[in-house]
C-alpha cells in the first residue's frame, strides 16, 4: 500500500497540465466524438433499414453491453493496467465504424449495437481513472471538471460533424469517419505512459468475477444518484433528434453543440467549487438545474425554447458530472479506484439505457408524447435530490 501511495505522489505532486493529462482528455474528445457523432443520424437509419419501431433499441443495447463490462473494466483497470483497457474500447470503436455499412439488415444493425457498446464500457473507465493518477488529489474536482470537458466537446462536435457529413456526403461516410477518429484516439492513448504500478499480465482467470466483484459498495451513493441523473439524457439521445427537427432545425446536432457550450463554460468552476464546498453541495445545485432544463424542453416546444433548455441542460451536466466523479473516487477503497468508477459507470449506462428503452417504446413516433417523457425524467432527478438530503440528515445524526 505504501508503495502505491508513493507511486501516486510522485505521478501527482502539484501539478496539474503534465502531459499525460492533456494527452487523456485530447485522446477522450476524440473517443467521444467516435461514437456521438452517429447518434442523431441512427434512428433515421435505423428506418430507413425498416426498423422505426426498434429506435428506443439504439441507445438501449449500447448502454446495456457497456453496463454489463463495467465490472470487467473496473477489474482490469486495477489489475492489468489503465491503458490496455483504454486501448481495447478505442479499437472497439475503430472496428465498429467499418461494420456498419456491412451490416444493413435490422437485426444486424442491432447485433452491431450491442457490440459498439463494449467501447463505453471499456475507455472511460480506465480514462476517469487515469486522470485521478495524474493530477493532485486536493484538485481533482477541477480535473475531472476539465477531463469532462474534453469527452464533452466530442460528444457536442461529433453530433454536429456527423449531421454535417451526412447532409452533404453519405451515410457511409459517417461510419467511417467514426472509424477514423476512434483510430486517432488510438494513437493518443498509445503514446501514453501506465500509472498503475504494480500490473499483472492478462489471463482469462481475471474474468471470473464473483458477485463482490461487480459493485463496490462503498461508491453506490455516487451511483444512485447518477443513475437518477441520466436517465433523462437517455431520453435526450433517443428523442432529441426528432424533437430538433420537429420544431425546425435542419442539423440534428444542434442541441448537442448548444449542451455542450453551455456545459464547458461551467465545468472547471463547478469543479473547484466542489473541491471547497464539498461535493454534494454541488451536486444538488446541478440537479436543481437539470429539474428546470427538462421542464422547460417539454413546455416550450419552439427553436427558441428548445436551444434555451439545451443550454439549461448543459449548465446543469456541467455542475453535477464533475462533482459526482470526484466523489466517487473519494468514496473508493485504495487500490480499487477503478471498481469504484465502474459502479458509477454502471449506474450511468443503467439510467441511460433505461431512459432511452422507455421513452422509444412511448414515443411510438409520436411528437406530442415527446414533453411526458421529459415531465418523467424530471420526477426522476428530484428523487435524487430527496436521496441526498436525507442521506445527509441520516449521517449527520
Amino acid at each position: 500500500m505504501k508503495t502505491i501511495a508513493r507511486h501516486s505522489a510522485k505521478l501527482t505532486g502539484s501539478k496539474m497540465y503534465s502531459s499525460k493529462f492533456i494527452l487523456i482528455c485530447m485522446g477522450s474528445l476524440l473517443f467521444s466524438a467516435s461514437f456521438n457523432m452517429l447518434i442523431p443520424e441512427l434512428p433515421a437509419y435505423l428506418s430507413s433499414l425498416g426498423g422505426a419501431e426498434y429506435i428506443g433499441l439504439i441507445i438501449a443495447l449500447f448502454t446495456f453491453t457497456a453496463g454489463v463490462s463495467r465490472p470487467f473494466s473496473g477489474i482490469l483497470t486495477d489489475t492489468i493496467g489503465r491503458k490496455p483497457v483504454m486501448l481495447f474500447g478505442a479499437f472497439v470503436c475503430l472496428v465498429c465504424g467499418f461494420f456498419y455499412p456491412i451490416l444493413t439488415t435490422v437485426s444486424g444493425f442491432l447485433v452491431l449495437r450491442l457490440l459498439h457498446g463494449f467501447s463505453t464500457g471499456f475507455t472511460p473507465t480506465a480514462a476517469s481513472t487515469f486522470v485521478s493518477d495524474v493530477v493532485p488529489q486536493h484538485r481533482l474536482g477541477e480535473a475531472m471538471g476539465i477531463y469532462g470537458i474534453a469527452f464533452s466537446t466530442g460528444m457536442a462536435l461529433g453530433p454536429a460533424l456527423g449531421s454535417f457529413i451526412k447532409l452533404h456526403f453519405s451515410y457511409e461516410v459517417l461510419f467511417y469517419s467514426s472509424s477514423a477518429m476512434a483510430f486517432l484516439a488510438l494513437l493518443l492513448i498509445f503514446n501514453l505512459k501506465e500509472t498503475l504500478p504494480k500490473r499483472k499480465k492478462f489471463s482469462w482467470s481475471l474474468l471470473k468475477i464473483s458477485r463482490n466483484d461487480v459493485i463496490a459498495p462503498e461508491a453506490l451513493p455516487a451511483a444512485i444518484v447518477n443513475f437518477l441523473a441520466y436517465v433523462g439524457f437517455g431520453v435526450v439521445l433517443t428523442l432529441i433528434p426528432d424533437w430538433t427537427e420537429a420544431v425546425g432545425f435542419a442539423n440534428k446536432g444542434m442541441f448537442f453543440i448548444v449542451f455542450t457550450i453551455s456545459s464547458l463554460l461551467v465545468r472547471v468552476v463547478a469543479g473547484k467549487l466542489s473541491d471547497r464546498y464539498g461535493r454534494t453541495k454541488v451536486i444538488v445545485v446541478g440537479l436543481i438545474l437539470l429539474i428546470l432544463a427538462q421542464l422547460w424542453i417539454g413546455i416550450y416546444n419552439n427553436p427558441t425554447g428548445l436551444m434555451v433548455g439545451a443550454g439549461i441542460y448543459g449548465l446543469a451536466m456541467g455542475v453535477a458530472t464533475p462533482a459526482i466523479y470526484a466523489w466517487t473516487i473519494d468514496l473508493s477503497l485504495p487500490g480499487q479506484k477503478g471498481k469504484a468508477m465502474a459502479t458509477m459507470y454502471i449506474a450511468l449506462e443503467a439510467g441511460i439505457g433505461l431512459g432511452a428503452l422507455f421513452s422509444g417504446w412511448y414515443y411510438q413516433e409520436s411528437v406530442a408524447r415527446i414533453p411526458h417523457a421529459f415531465y418523467g425524467s424530471a420526477v426522476l432527478v428530484l428523487l435524487g435530490v430527496g436521496y441526498l438530503y436525507f442521506r445527509k440528515r441520516k449521517t449527520s445524526t
